[in-house]
């Protein structure tokens, strides 16, 4: 409705009123006012003779946003919804898995077979195509489908501006916008969901900081990566007894070094390339209300999860083709894998890894979902191992963690090498999901360079100094 028929609706009633009532109009006019205000007043300004009204909102937000238990109630909350997207995920995860990769996938090579397919073309289809779109779906869909929902939950309930106000302090201090927070919690889900996020922040340059760092929130696919490493080598290396504790300890550290390089990332974007002020905004905090539970999961399921897993897939089913094609096509004897498995190795020493990671990491770009079992494929390619896994090319899940821990064992895998995989995980470039995000973003060129090459250099600038300090120690 425009604003002129508006106010002439208004007119045209004080007008009947006014007939109605006579000089009186205005007498109640001001009395209507006057009980507005008294209601209002009333609801805010407490009086030192009236007894102490108790308001729900007001002694949540005494808890969640006191200096003393503000923090410890935000951490506790995000571990729980953490907690509750990995444990949850395992089963659908588990089911989808099977389902895709144990009998899906060898129906359709039986297919290629009948339909009389050369090995290479089934290859190319099934084994590199297919695969590298299964795991993406059995890995990424189930934590999202999760974490998305509660995230929403909590923000329609009207918590999320409270960590919003928690953490504006820190930010502000960094050079960054309070707002950064809500994207950075959403990054925890998905990077590339975190990136469209920082639409709340008005600002461009902290809109940009906020883009940039984005990428050291520990996303869902980069989640099985460190609880695998941890648990296999980090919680191995202590009594059996404590060893699920000092696992969880080391990913919960991880995640919280993400935070931290976060803070440290964006006060030096604000004091270089981005310099300028941090913006004073003025945060409301909503009233606390029932979350509405079926919008919750349109949004969540449809808007989230749904357009973040199709832009992952279509990234992954490239990235299996080019996995496939680099471990069966040969050259002097020996695959492309293979020759850039060595051509690798000395610079992946320095850093702590070796040439397999880097490898992996190069060709699973399109998506962290692979690592694992792109790494596990390549181990097996590289070090000749027989009787473990299917075939060159083809991604593969091992059954238990002896088994990959005898797997990475045999291509030389340390705890340094172990510790600096978590490192890398946490500090190297976005996916190429989250990069095309970048630029739909920003549609800069530049910036989309700047996301995707600091945090790179910045992971082999960290991984390098501990490999060359745990060697120094003769910790290796």
């Amino acid at each position: 409705m425009s604003a002129q028929p508006a106010a002439a609706d208004i007119l045209k009633t004080a007008g009947n009123l006014r007939r109605e009532v006579g000089d009186g109009f205005h007498d109640h006019l001001v009395e209507a006012l006057y009980t507005d205000a008294a209601q209002i007043a009333d609801r805010a300004v407490a009086r030192p003779d009236a007894p102490p009204r108790f308001d729900l909102d007001r002694a949540i937000d005494r808890l969640v946003t006191s200096r003393t238990w503000g923090f410890p109630i935000m951490v506790l909350l995000l571990t729980g919804v953490f907690w509750l997207t990995i444990q949850g995920a395992n089963v659908p995860s588990q089911m989808l898995a099977t389902l895709l990769l144990d009998t899906v996938h060898p129906a359709l090579k039986d297919l290629g077979a009948a339909l009389g397919f050369p090995w290479w073309l089934s290859g190319v289809l099934f084994d590199g195509a297919y695969l590298a779109m299964a795991w993406v779906v059995s890995v990424m869909l189930p934590p999202m489908a999760i974490f998305f929902p509660v995230f929403t939950l909590l923000e329609d309930f009207g918590y999320l501006p409270r960590v919003a106000f928690n953490l504006d302090r820190l930010f502000s201090r960094a050079g960054a916008h309070g707002k950064q927070a809500l994207s950075m919690t959403m990054g925890f889900g998905c990077n590339a969901a975190g990136v469209v996020a920082t639409r709340v922040i008005d600002s461009p340059r902290e809109r940009l900081i906020a883009i940039i760092t984005n990428n050291f929130a520990v996303c869902n696919g980069r989640w099985p990566t460190l609880i695998m490493v941890s648990t296999i080598f980090i919680g191995s290396a202590v009594p059996a007894a404590l060893a699920g504790l000092v696992s969880a300890l080391a990913v919960v550290g991880i995640a919280v070094l993400g935070v931290l390089l976060t803070f440290a990332v964006s006060w030096f974007l604000s004091r270089t390339m981005l310099k300028g002020e941090a913006s004073v905004f003025s945060l409301e905090l909503p009233p606390y209300r029932p979350p509405r539970i079926l919008q919750t999961l349109y949004t969540s399921l449809i808007d989230r999860t749904i357009i973040v897993l199709w832009r992952a897939v279509t990234m992954s089913v490239p990235a299996g083709i080019v996995i496939w094609l680099i471990s069966n096509v040969t050259l002097g004897g020996q695959s492309i894998a293979e020759h850039l498995v060595t051509g690798l190795d000395g610079v992946g020493w320095l850093l702590g890894l070796n040439g397999v990671i880097l490898v992996a990491y190069i060709v699973a770009i399109p998506a962290n979902e692979i690592i694992i079992p792109t790494v596990l494929m390549l181990t097996v390619l590289a070090a000749g191992l027989t009787g473990v896994g299917e075939g060159a090319g083809v991604m593969f899940e091992a059954e238990s963690n002896t088994t990959i821990r005898d797997i990475l064992n045999a291509g030389g895998w340390t705890t340094l090498t172990a510790v600096n995989l978590m490192l890398f995980s946490l500090i190297h470039n976005p996916c190429s999901t989250t990069i095309l995000t970048i630029y739909n973003e920003t549609k800069s060129k530049k910036w989309t360079a700047v996301a995707t090459l600091l945090p790179l250099l910045l992971g082999f600038a960290v991984t390098l100094t501990t490999a060359t300090l745990a060697r120094a120690l003769g910790l290796v």
